[in-house]
């Protein structure tokens, strides 16, 4: 099928949809069959245009051009409160569920490599005394890493907290789409942190102390962290392998995917910023605030999990550009 002969062909229909979707508020009754009835026409083109894998710009103006006439259809803007709720049970877990498999290989993979690297510091006094002087590193494990957590007042350590993870997990989004090496590199350089943490502090005989402060919190923060460097290497991957589809169109429907991951771990790094300031640092015992991480990485995996698989079986969607099949007609 040639693309520009189709697109010639009925772009009259496409401009009046347009001017129709544009007067939504003032339309009389006959405009309002005509509005259903091109909204139905054009998700027929839009359909057609896909399936070919044709032109990927006019597809994407087409899908916006059907967004906004959907809404025009269904009568006006979905309420606020409605928006987020479809957000949270459907959208985000969604996006999370179907990027499982990409999580949890990225998740051990990057916990191997931590623990390869924190034991081989460990048992290494050769390698400890290579990394840091003697002095930093006695103060490192005495006091240093445990006063980390109540450097500040709570409340101001947690927003520093929620800002920090916040920027690392869009580092390793946004850098998916530079086919996953700059994901990969964020990951390499988070996880040395941590191997190098455990090491020196395990190597001392601080084992106790460096899992009581780093579990209540992250337990949450790094399944988070590695959801995001998942979407960002599922990101990479479809601009190398888009399958059936087209370079622009995989990277463009991953693209929406990871967008919407991302604005969901907003949510989840602010819990597990606010365990880290009010928790970890707290006069609870060991094992009432590793308990308080626990349930919050129990709920959280448990939500994507549940309400992700559920949302997949009854074959929603949350691609926000995602066109239906069929228009809704008046009654």
């Amino acid at each position: 099928m040639d693309a520009d002969a189709f697109a010639a062909a009925r772009r009259a229909e496409w401009t009046r949809l347009a001017a129709l979707v544009r007067r939504r508020r003032r339309l009389s009754g006959d405009e309002i069959d005509e509005l259903v009835a091109r909204y139905q026409a054009v998700a027929t083109h839009l359909s057609v245009l896909r399936s070919g894998g044709h032109d990927p710009a006019l597809t994407a103006r087409l899908s916006v051009l059907l967004g906004r006439a959907r809404a025009a259809v269904a009568g006006a803007h979905t309420p606020a409160l409605r928006a987020v709720g479809e957000f949270a049970v459907v959208s985000f877990p969604a996006m999370a569920y179907r990027a499982r498999w990409w999580w949890l290989g990225t998740a051990a993979a990057s916990l191997a490599f931590a623990v390869i690297l924190g034991r081989w510091i460990a048992v290494s006094p050769a390698v400890q005394a290579s990394l840091l002087p003697h002095s930093q590193v006695a103060s490192l494990v005495n006091h240093d890493f445990r006063d980390y957590y109540s450097q500040d007042t709570p409340l101001s350590f947690a927003t520093k907290l929620w800002t920090h993870n916040a920027v690392a997990a869009a580092e390793a989004l946004i850098l998916g789409a530079f086919l996953g090496v700059g994901t990969i590199l964020v990951l390499i350089d988070n996880m040395l942190i941590a191997g190098v943490d455990a090491g020196l502090m395990i190597g001392h005989g601080r084992a106790a102390e460096f899992f009581v402060l780093i579990l209540p919190h992250g337990m949450l923060e790094l399944s988070a962290f590695f959801l995001a460097a998942a979407a960002g290497l599922r990101l990479g991957w479809s601009i190398i392998d888009p399958g059936p589809r087209s370079r622009g169109q995989a990277l463009a429907e991953t693209g929406r995917a990871t967008v919407t991951i991302a604005i969901g771990l907003v949510v989840v790094f602010s819990v597990s910023g606010v365990i880290e300031a009010f928790v970890t640092p707290s006069g609870l015992p060991s094992w009432a605030r590793i308990g308080i991480g626990a349930v919050a990485e129990a709920a959280f995996l448990a939500y994507v999990i549940a309400v992700g698989r559920r949302t997949q079986r009854l074959g929603r969607t949350a691609d926000i550009m995602e066109a239906p099949e069929h228009a809704p007609v008046r009654g």
